[in-house]
């Protein structure tokens, strides 16, 4: 049994208590006839089980399908999260192993597009250096891979008055280049991983080049996530006016490792759209009305008055 706890704005009802493989995600009937394309923002708690973190994945895709999803979006780590570096390592698939074709034909057969923020992806040099990629696979509605972006900023963190020590460097290569937004029913989705939500740059390159939805699935550590991981979202999307959507793992995923959930929707003024809670898994869904990017960019046109490149650097020239 456990609860799901899952806030949209004023038309999301707190849950009781249901059975694990039998929960619904009740929202006002207005969530299925909504004349906006909705976006499903999923909260999960991976293990190193890879079958059931699909089994589990997969119920939240056709619930998240039957209530009028048009794109789900799933967290960073949604395949599995490793008890060791060996664990993790000996886990990894290719992009054409057993879980993202499960995922594409989950896609085709249920029509529907598909976020799969932080796949653990063999490298290309893999047999050699036994290294991967931490992905961000989109795929679409008839099962097509259509945009893989392999994360950039790589969590290498000593908090110890915290209890978090992560190196993320030590089996990860960085991903080699930023992508452009992919054009989906939602709309233009940029696309980051967790740690990435730190810098801003990334967020600012991608609104240039035409984002109007930023997405950042994500494993939180409950310490980082406690402090920072809401006020950098709607940091996110005020500073580019974008809506905001961010999967996230919850919970206990092994003796070792936790994380701090709170999957979040923020709309391009910063507002609040949806939370999952802190513990257990479930969505929120959202309506994505792109005339809200239109609106609060043509009121605060600060694109506009954004100067150029040059005039931010004018201080390294003195």
């Amino acid at each position: 049994m456990f609860t799901v706890r899952c806030i949209l704005g004023t038309s999301a009802k707190y849950l009781a208590s249901l059975p694990a493989r039998k929960y619904k995600i009740k929202l006002q009937n207005r969530m299925s006839t909504s004349p906006h394309p909705v976006a499903a923002v999923c909260q999960v708690t991976a293990t190193p089980d890879k079958e059931a973190n699909f089994s589990a994945c997969k119920q939240l895709v056709e619930e998240a399908k039957q209530r009028g999803a048009s794109m789900v979006f799933l967290p960073e780590g949604f395949d599995y999260i490793g008890s060791s570096r060996e664990e993790t390592l000996a886990l990894s698939e290719s992009l054409a192993g057993d879980t993202i074709t499960r995922y594409t034909q989950l896609a085709r057969k249920l029509e529907v597009w598909l976020s799969l923020g932080g796949f653990h992806e063999r490298g290309h040099d893999w047999e050699s250096d036994q290294r991967i990629y931490n992905s961000h696979i989109i795929i679409n509605d008839t099962g097509d891979i259509v945009s893989v972006y392999r994360k950039s900023h790589l969590f290498d963190v000593e908090l110890p008055e915290k209890g978090v020590s992560l190196k993320e460097s030590a089996f990860t290569i960085p991903g080699p280049s930023l992508l452009s937004p992919v054009q989906t029913p939602i709309g233009k989705v940029g696309l980051g991983i967790c740690y990435d939500l730190r810098f801003p740059e990334l967020s600012l390159a991608l609104q240039r080049h035409g984002a109007e939805i930023l997405t950042y699935p994500s494993a939180f550590t409950v310490a980082t996530g406690a402090a920072h991981w809401e006020v950098l979202l709607r940091a996110r999307a005020i500073e580019t006016q974008c809506f905001v959507l961010a999967a996230a793992q919850a919970g206990r995923h092994h003796e070792k490792r936790s994380s701090y959930g709170h999957a979040l929707a923020v709309d391009p003024w910063g507002e609040l759209l949806g939370d999952c809670g802190g513990e257990n898994p479930g969505m929120v869904l959202v309506e994505i009305d792109l005339e809200k990017v239109s609106s609060t960019r043509r009121n605060m046109p600060v694109q506009q008055h954004r100067r150029h490149t040059g005039f931010y650097h004018s201080l390294e020239k003195t």
